[in-house]
């Protein structure tokens, strides 16, 4: 009887103990491989959080716009955040071919009218309010270089004139870009159309012929220096177009009759010039106003000082600087997971307006900065590049919609720096002070992992980063009471 006892008291003890272990188990929650972390025990396996210290900066790097990619146009003028956007467009359109002539006779041509054609791959901004496009000819004392890249932050370095007006200003309704184009020469979507003076088509279709301006592309430029294309800064406009020059369905028109056989019987046809990636000029200009706007209380911050506050923006943009002192001080262990997360910080006053109109941008790039070289570094170990390219869908950068305690859409940025932190401990590596940008065309010298035995230049590109100037996000610092920056590090003892 005794030993009966005995053995359910056993058995009772036993129970308590799973119950209490049970009881005891730390649940938490992770985005990035989630899958690999052993359960948090308590005993075995733990967490904990580090601090980060935080501030932002203007972001110097010279921003590059490549003739594929999507150029912008247009005028915000109203972001309390992040403050103005200006963007204009200069650009060549040719013929195909040379020398290049209108079919016909000469004396049977008619002319009909001349078009701007741009293809808009979308906006950023508000579309209720429309926008007005002015299209130019650039001065022939200062036209465009075709073979240089001109740095698009950077405008004051240039000088390109603009020689007069081509067209009446166009106001552009935002929300029908979106609109069918059918006629017997279109069945196209998402076209802007700009019909230049008449005076301007009869110069293209009657004036110019093989004999002169249209003899070679360097006597065309001559004649003509291309187009500039600039938004009207002083109405309510507070969107930017995205206009991709390199796509067919962006070109020049030329719409006239003519018969070659001095017949009565005629029709309608149309010649097209058009932007070649290889021989077009072109220059995409954006500039940042944040005067009056809230980042401009958080830029170039004391040293030291973390703030509660601080502010990415798609190049030419901001940078924020990260700094997690604490990882120097961890005792040896064995490093799970280590995610850097940031999350988007509301703002109240304007959720649905600016907050919902200019979105986050859509991938952000941790990284060191050599400021003694000038240039990104990759984050050793984590962030590693292959054949395929950059590995982003398991280090993070890429914006993550949440809902969060009565907001239904914040965003949060993680990354993953599990062995970069595990080489801390380790082998005492270096605990580098970081950078979060937000690229576009970029490069980032990237050093393969441990033992890091080979280093080249990568180049970025939109297809992992951002259109040009599209993006801002307010993040929380180290020191947000709400949206705090932190660093994660599930971990085992040795």
């Amino acid at each position: 009887m005794h030993s009966f006892f005995t053995l359910r008291k056993t058995l009772f003890v036993c129970v308590l103990f799973l119950i209490s272990a049970v009881g005891c188990t730390r649940l938490t929650s992770t985005e990035l491989g989630g899958g690999l972390i052993p359960p948090i025990d308590g005993v075995i396996t733990k967490d904990t959080i580090l601090d980060v210290l935080t501030d932002t900066y203007d972001d110097p790097d010279t921003l590059r716009i490549y003739k594929g990619d999507n150029h912008l146009v247009g005028v915000i003028n109203n972001d309390p955040l992040f403050g103005k956007t200006t963007a204009s467009m200069y650009f060549e359109m040719f013929p195909t071919m040379y020398p290049f002539f209108i079919s016909g006779h000469k004396d049977s041509i008619v002319v009909d009218s001349a078009v701007l054609i741009l293809n808009c791959q979308g906006f950023y901004g508000d579309s209720t309010q429309p926008i007005t496009l002015r299209v130019a000819e650039i001065d022939k004392t200062t036209p465009l270089e075709p073979l240089k890249l001109y740095a698009s932050n950077y405008p004051a370095q240039y000088t390109i004139n603009s020689a007069g007006l081509l067209a009446p200003p166009k106001t552009i309704d935002i929300r029908r870009i979106a609109d069918s184009v059918k006629n017997r020469f279109e069945n196209s979507v998402y076209q802007i159309r700009i019909r230049l003076r008449n005076d301007v088509a009869q110069r293209f279709i009657k004036t110019y012929d093989s004999t002169n301006a249209y003899k070679t592309d360097s006597t065309l430029r001559s004649f003509f220096a291309g187009f500039a294309l600039t938004a009207d800064p002083g109405l309510p406009t507070n969107a930017l177009l995205k206009i991709n020059l390199a796509d067919t369905n962006s070109k020049f028109a030329l719409y006239y009759s003519s018969s070659s056989t001095g017949a009565t019987v005629r029709d309608t046809a149309v010649s097209y010039f058009r932007f070649n990636t290889l021989t077009s000029g072109d220059a995409n200009f954006v500039t940042r106003n944040r005067s009056g706007a809230q980042v401009s209380n958080y830029l170039a911050g004391a040293a030291g000082r973390s703030d509660s506050l601080v502010y990415v923006q798609t190049a030419p943009g901001t940078r924020v600087r990260v700094r997690i002192p604490g990882l120097k001080d961890l005792s040896n262990r064995i490093i799970h997971k280590a995610e850097l997360i940031a999350e988007q910080v509301p703002d109240d006053a304007n959720l649905l307006t600016t907050e919902q109109q200019m979105t986050p941008p859509r991938y952000l790039l941790l990284h060191i900065y050599d400021s003694v070289n000038q240039r990104k570094r990759n984050i050793p170990n984590d962030y590693i590049i292959s054949q395929e390219g950059p590995n982003i869908s398991s280090f993070g950068g890429a914006a993550i919609p949440k809902s969060v305690g009565g907001y239904d859409r914040l965003y949060t940025y993680q990354f993953e720096l599990a062995r970069y932190v595990q080489g801390i401990i380790t082998r005492k590596d270096t605990s580098f002070t970081m950078q979060i940008t937000a690229p576009v065309n970029d490069s980032i010298h990237y050093t393969t992992p441990y033992p890091q035995i080979a280093s080249q230049l990568f180049y970025l590109s939109p297809s992992v980063g951002n259109d040009p100037g599209i993006g801002r996000v307010r993040l929380g610092g180290g020191t947000h009471s709400r949206f705090r920056m932190r660093l994660r590090v599930i971990f085992s003892r040795l």
